[in-house]
């Protein structure tokens, strides 16, 4: 077999979208990913792409600034997978904080009388810069809500008068990570779900990768492992690196639908945290996240009753009506891979990302740390390094490019909804919607010729259909029930355990 250029380790959003942007350059490409595709921390972010307004506050002005200009880069790419969302961040004049910033030090320093505190002013600062450091051009700016007259403060405990609303990018997380590896692999590259690798050793000028599906030769490896990217140099590749990551646990909690309008609230813990409180899969309210250091099997995290407790507790803060333990509906954990910068607190833990190339003999660039809005810099970023080592390769061209199915304007989403409708009469507004955010102009793809609702084959609830799934399974490396819904979708949330079980035995004959 004929050496590929570049052998990657992990199907999360960095291992896909390296892929993606290296097959664009005509390097041949290999993926392997031990399981499914963003089954790790890639399907557990809080499902945002923003700025991190939080990060002002410890100066990390190149984060943000990246950030901030990635938002509308990856609005344009990918229109029905990711959407504008407006943020309101209340304020009260007795909140105050018991957060160790370089920002809050500096403000106990000069101002002293204003310690624990976040004054209406450095918010309204922080939020000015928030604008104008990203070249904002399709989100709208910050302005300022009287909550005695905006339907935002109908739900919130009344001593909230004033808050600031502000603009950020939801973005379904899972599917952001398909949608790279489709597009990888269209442009070329090779991608094995299922597939373990077991070693890697350099081999004169090539890396000799082993693993669970045949032994693979290539010139050059990428470590995209997430939380086990030290455990991959170390052990699997046995190369020696200075760089570490710290493994830090983001719990969230879903419970039903507490407000009706559609924003977004950001709320300000007096421990110093931030909790978002989201609109989620039109009747639920997503609340999260937390961070905690966390040790143990990075595979398997679990939102303890501690942290839901605490979740609880932090927005019940803030709302009329409290929320409790026994209104949550589904839990979800991820373990973050941030860069070990030494930090004191888990929150206080950089966000960058570290690209490390080690180039005695055949390079390997390993990827440490990085969060989900800027995984196309990250990849540009890898590709920089590694295209020395490879002169034929074309340059960055993955910005404003579409994914698969997002060949359309951000603000065309109730046309092609109504366009899909008309084509196919018997879709409801829910349904016809779920199918355009979630495959955009491949929807009619998805559907194929039916004329009627049992052409699509056997219904399993909430709208899901055999024809949708044979698309996952024949199009999205789909092999279980999870894959189809709590990754590829979140119909798990409408569906039970007879239902997906159901699922799982159809998958398995159609495979």
């Amino acid at each position: 077999m004929e050496p590929t250029d570049i052998f990657i380790i992990g199907g999360g959003v960095n291992g896909t979208g390296i892929a993606r942007d290296a097959a664009g350059r005509g390097l041949s490409v290999v993926l392997a990913e031990r399981g499914d595709l963003a089954q790790a921390t890639s399907s557990a972010s809080t499902k945002l792409f923003h700025g991190g307004l939080r990060y002002l506050e410890y100066f990390d002005i190149h984060l943000v600034r990246e950030a901030l200009r990635e938002r509308e880069t990856l609005l344009v790419a990918m229109p029905h997978i990711s959407w504008p969302m407006r943020f309101v961040l209340p304020w009260h004049q007795d909140m105050r904080f018991e957060s160790e910033t370089p920002a809050s030090r500096l403000l106990a320093r000069v101002m002293p009388w204003m310690k624990g505190q976040r004054p209406a002013w450095m918010i309204r600062m922080g939020l000015f810069f928030y604008d104008h450091l990203g070249g904002r051009k399709i989100l709208p700016a910050t302005k300022k809500l009287d909550l005695e007259k905006d339907v935002a403060g109908s739900v919130l405990n009344p001593k909230f008068h004033l808050a600031y609303e502000y603009s950020d990018c939801w973005v379904e997380d899972a599917r952001l990570v398909v949608l790279n590896a489709r597009d990888a692999e269209q442009r070329g590259a090779r991608i094995m779900t299922r597939t373990e690798v077991i070693s890697a050793r350099r081999e004169g000028d090539l890396w000799r990768v082993e693993t669970s599906d045949g032994t693979f030769h290539a010139r050059a490896l990428v470590n995209a492992g997430g939380p086990w990217v030290e455990k991959i140099v170390k052990d699997t590749a046995q190369v020696a690196t200075r760089e570490g990551i710290r493994l830090v646990r983001g719990s969230h909690i879903v419970v039903p639908k507490l407000y009706d309008h559609d924003r977004a609230y950001f709320f300000q813990g007096e421990d110093g945290r931030i909790v978002f409180a989201i609109p989620y899969e039109q009747d639920f309210t997503l609340i999260g996240t937390t961070d905690q250091d966390h040790h143990g099997d990075p595979s398997k995290p679990v939102c303890t009753p501690e942290e839901q407790d605490y979740l609880c507790a932090f927005v019940s803060k803030y709302f009329k009506k409290p929320v409790t333990r026994d209104q949550v509906v589904w839990t979800y954990s991820g373990v973050r891979p941030l860069y070990d910068d030494g930090a004191q607190a888990a929150q206080s833990a950089t966000r960058e990302y570290v690209l490390s190339v080690n180039a005695d003999g055949p390079p390997i660039l390993s990827v440490f740390g990085g969060k989900i809005t800027t995984y196309r810099k990250l990849a540009e970023g890898a590709l920089a390094k590694l295209t020395p080592f490879f002169p034929k390769a074309t340059g960055p061209w993955t910005a404003r490019v579409a994914l698969p199915g997002g060949d359309f304007g951000h603000d065309e989403v109730p046309k092609l909804r109504a366009a899909l409708r008309e084509r196919y009469p018997f879709l409801t507004d829910v349904w016809a919607a779920r199918l355009i955010r979630a495959y955009g102009t491949e929807a009619w793809q998805v559907l194929g010729e039916a004329t009627t609702a049992a052409d699509l084959g056997r219904d399993f609830g909430a709208t899901l259909t055999e024809a949708e799934i044979r698309w996952l399974m024949g199009h999205e490396y789909a092999r279980t029930a999870e894959d189809v819904v709590w990754r590829r979708s979140k119909l798990g949330l409408r569906l039970d355990e007879a239902q997906r079980t159901e699922i799982d035995n159809w998958m398995k004959g159609a495979v």
